[in-house]
Formats: C-alpha cells, structure tokens, sequence
C-alpha cells in the first residue's frame, strides 16, 4: 500500500473504496457494478473518465482487490483504537490543560500552544486507580447479591421441603382422626344393631308366644261353637268335657306391651356429636407451648408435633432473620405481652440445658446474649442464666416448671415432681416474652402436655 495513496483505493463514481474492481481498456479501474449502472445510463459503454469505448467482458482488477482489502483491514483495526476526530491519529498524549487525549499532530497545532502534555498511559493511571476505587463497593455489592441470591434460592427450596412436611402431618393428624370418628361411629351403631336385635328378638318371642294362644283360643272356641251348634242330646252328652276345656283357657289379664320395647333413640343420639367430641379429648393432647422451627439452630432436630428437640448434625437451612445461628436455641411460636402463663419440660437425661423467656428484641445473630431470663444445667450445676450469674442449689431435676407472670413482672421455675421452688426473678417487662430452650447434648428435651377437661356452663 506504500505504492498507492488512500485516495487512488476509491470508486471515481461511487466514490467509495473499490467493491469487485474491472479494469478497463483504457487502464481506469471502477466497481463492476458501478461500472454497469453507468453503461445502463449512457447507453455507451465508455469510460466514465477518458470516455474511451470498452468491451463488455473487462478483466477484474485482482490486484487492486487484494490492496482495497487489505485497506479495509487495516482501517477497521484502526478504528478499533481511539483516533483523532481531526486527523485520525492514534490519540497518544493527554492535554493537561485541555484535560483532553490528544494526538501527536494536535500537540503541535496551535490551539495547544505551550500547553503541558503527558502520555496516555501515564495520564491514565490515576484514573484508573479512581475508577477502580469506585468500582470495588460495586463488586462487593454484587457478591452481597450473589450470596443473597443463594440464600434466596435456598430459603424456595426450604419452602417446598416445609409445606410437604407441614402436609404430610396434617394428613397423619386427620388420619388419626378419622380413624377414631371411624371407630366410633362403627362401636355406635354395633350398640344400635344390638339393641334393635335384642328387642326384635324379644318382640318376635312375644308374637310367637302370642299367636300360639290366639290358636289354642281359636280352637276352642270353633270346636265349643261346633257343639252348641249340635243337637242338645248330643251338646249334654259332651257338655262336662266342653267345660273343662273352656275352662283351661282362664280369662287372664290382656296381653299388654312391656316398657322398653322401643329403641332407646335418645340415647344413642342424645348431645351426639358433644359425647364424641368429650370422648375425642382423651386421644388429644394439648402443649401450652410449641416449637417454632423457624427460629431453630440448624443443630437442632425438632419433633413432628414440634414439643420435643434434640441436638444434631448441622443441616443446610435458610439463614431467615428469625433463626439463631450461634447459640443452639429455638423459641416457643407464640411470645406473650400479658397475663400468666406456666409449661412443664422434662429434661430427663440431658447433660447440657438452659430454658425460659427471652425478650423479643434479643439479636438472634451473634454470640452476646442479654434479655434473657432462665437456668442452666452444665457439668452437674444448677446456675442462672441472666446477669448476674449465681448458682443454684438443686437436687437432681427430671421435671421444670416455668411460670411467666408478665404482670408482675416475675419468671420463676419449680420442681413439679416435689413442688420444689428453685429460683424466680423479678424485671419488668415492656415487651413480648417468648419461652426460649437450649441443648448441647442429643438427649431428648420435651414440652410436656397438659390434661384435657370438657365442661358445660349451667348457670344460664
């Protein structure tokens, strides 16, 4: 391309770089299609600059193809670099002054007399470092993103896992159910079709004992009226076995239906489904408290009716705001802002508890813990849990009996077993307590149910 300038690489009549070039007889080369929409005007096929006459079938320029492509080439890299705007030079130095790139024929123009210039490179490391200043709070929030992103994915997951194991114990509680309803409708109508067949039986007995002396009765009267129809020597003939017969029959008391024949409608439906529901509660049980899986340790393992945790391998679960993810903890799901409250624990083996109440506001995500009021069992010793620390002295425990009066502000804990007090602690309160339970060890910790009494209110 040293041979030829820019300009000698552009169509005379399109005036843009060679596409296919002819060379005609006359050495002018143009763009075969250029060259064609020319004769179609002209109607002469003349050169479009000599206007000298041309075959039809003129040669390809290959040369000048190969030197317009390689052009091409080296403008579309060329143009992949910033250039000047006016002279399309690659820009080299920046203008301090201008505060601009520039290029090296720019430096030497006018417009940048006596002005201080630097190369790029070196003008853009302050720049970048800046940039890359900026750009890192941006990184970090994208990983912040990603991470949330995961939890996210994850927490959608848990949901799934959730709802079918929330559903699978809804089904096994109604299955439950309807197995007792089951049963119970089936032992009350075996009591009704016994009662139907036992009063059938004796209302059949009756008939037949009946119909026999509607019979015999029967009998002797066709037989007294065949005689009393005979002639009288005859009817005196036979009148002393007549008699006797007639008087086998004595005129006793009429039949009457005994009490208690009927079925007994009122008592198999008398306040039906009220017995049903009275006798329903001795299958039930009640906890005055249960778990809230939501706000459980990942090492902890919760029971299905969610009243009883033990310790565990660490599982993947969502890091939900409600979940404790240093200390082992999980709270009761409902916390109280009034009234008195009291639940049994039985803690049995367990070498390492703590339980009782904790305010709502407590930090779930750290390991400092305040607002809490509660004991703890470690290395065989009874101790508080709130500050400050002091240690109790207890017998052996099986059994704990926590006792929130929001009220008074008192939180106290007995032994339900011996009725033995062990320690109560006095704050008042302003917020929401919620029973919260602590396990290092895999032995069982269990919410204890209370018992479960119908009564009916008479007095209206």
């Amino acid at each position: 391309m040293a041979s030829r300038s820019r300009e000698d690489l552009y169509c005379s009549v399109c005036q843009d770089v060679f596409k296919d070039p002819i060379i005609l007889s006359c050495s002018h080369s143009f763009c075969k299609d250029c060259v064609k929409s020319w004769w179609k005007v002209k109607e002469a096929k003349q050169c479009p600059l000599c206007k000298r006459r041309s075959s039809m079938n003129e040669p390809a320029n290959l040369a000048l193809k190969n030197l317009c492509e390689a052009y091409l080439q080296e403008r579309d890299h060329r143009s992949s670099d910033a250039l000047c705007s006016l002279h399309s030079e690659k820009l080299r130095l920046f203008c301090l002054d201008h505060q601009q790139p520039v290029c090296v024929i720019c430096r030497d123009s006018e417009i940048h007399t006596d002005h201080r210039f630097r190369p790029i490179e070196e003008a853009a490391k302050q720049p970048k470092k800046q940039l890359q200043e900026t750009l890192e709070p941006l990184k970090m929030k994208l990983n912040c993103f990603e991470r949330v992103k995961v939890e996210f994915d994850q927490t959608a997951e848990h949901i799934k896992v959730q709802a079918g194991r929330t559903e699978r114990q809804i089904k096994e509680q109604f299955k439950k159910l309807h197995q007792f309803l089951e049963e119970e409708e089936e032992a009350r109508m075996a009591a009704l079709r016994e009662e139907e067949e036992q009063k059938s039986r004796m209302m059949k007995e009756r008939i037949e004992a009946l119909g026999g002396d509607i019979t015999a009765l029967s009998e002797t009267i066709r037989t007294t009226e065949d005689e009393l129809r005979a002639e009288d020597a005859s009817l005196l003939l036979n009148y002393k076995a007549a008699v006797e017969r007639v008087q086998q029959h004595p005129l006793l008391d009429d039949p009457q239906l005994a009490s208690g024949a009927l079925i007994d409608e009122a008592k198999h439906l008398s306040n039906l489904s009220f017995n049903i529901w009275n006798k329903m509660k001795d299958m039930v049980s009640y906890s005055p408290v249960v778990l809230d899986p939501n706000s459980a340790h990942p090492r902890l393992l919760l029971s299905g009716d969610l009243t009883s945790l033990k310790q565990r391998r660490k599982q993947q679960l969502p890091n939900n705001p409600e979940r404790f993810d240093y200390y082992h903890l999980v709270l009761g799901s409902e916390g109280f802002h009034s009234g008195t409250h009291s639940w049994d624990v039985q803690v049995g083996d367990n070498i390492c508890w703590a339980l009782g109440v904790l305010a709502e506001s407590v930090q779930r995500k750290r390991n400092k813990q305040s607002g809490l009021w509660g004991i703890l069992f470690h290395g065989g010793t009874y101790s508080t849990v709130s500050s400050p620390i002091s240690v109790l002295s207890a017998q052996k425990i099986e059994r704990i009996r926590v006792k929130l009066d929001w009220n008074r502000g008192e939180v106290s804990f007995s032994d339900p077993d011996t009725h033995t007090h062990i320690h109560t602690f006095t704050h008042t309160f302003t917020q929401k307590m919620f029973p919260f339970f602590h396990i290092m060890d895999d032995s069982p910790v269990k919410l204890l149910p209370v018992s479960v009494s119908v009564t009916v209110d008479q007095s209206r």
